[in-house]
């Protein structure tokens, strides 16, 4: 099946505008700033942001979190009337679990050139061998989402060079 957007421009922004509080509330916990929102009948049914750092699991980006939430919801892996709403291109691994779960339309905001998974730099996402190949549209709010990893990175950086000079002194 050829998925189209089912989504207005003004729809796509207030469902990424979402997304981008999401990424603020990992942002406040000291995470990679990624959040992602889930939406059926226009309506938000689960919210994820990066945890890895305070779970320690690889596994708990905000593109799963939030597929986890609404499996658990729903109660069924198959996520066939739903959207996906993420700041960052998904990975590799959160476009598997994007496929797996039957998502028939992604947004996201900033490409992803270091491990992007929906055309920055592999495409999984459209292999004609895999039997679902979901809507894909990027750009979403992207200046805002890639304003708010380069800062949250900035900040990194700068805390790392504090924190090293004085421990030299």
């Amino acid at each position: 099946m050829i998925y189209q957007s089912t989504f207005s421009e003004s729809e796509k922004i207030e469902f990424m505008s979402e997304a981008m509080k999401e990424a603020e509330n990992a942002a406040a916990l000291g995470e990679v700033p990624i959040g992602c929102v889930i939406v059926r009948d226009k309506t938000i049914i689960s919210r994820g942001y990066n945890l890895r750092e305070a779970t320690q699991d690889a596994t708990t980006h905000a593109e799963i979190t939030a597929i986890r939430s609404a499996n658990n919801q729903l109660k069924s892996f198959r996520l066939e009337e739903c959207a996906l709403f993420v700041t960052v291109e998904p990975c590799i691994m959160c476009a598997g679990g994007i496929l797996l779960s039957r998502i028939p339309e992604v947004y996201f905001g900033a490409s992803n050139n270091k491990g992007g998974a929906c055309g920055s730099v592999i495409d999984v996402m459209n292999i004609k061998e895999v039997n679902h190949a979901p809507y894909i549209e990027g750009g979403v709010l992207a200046e805002r989402s890639s304003d708010l990893m380069k800062a949250f990175f900035k900040n990194r950086r700068g805390a790392n060079k504090r924190n090293y000079s004085s421990e030299e002194k």
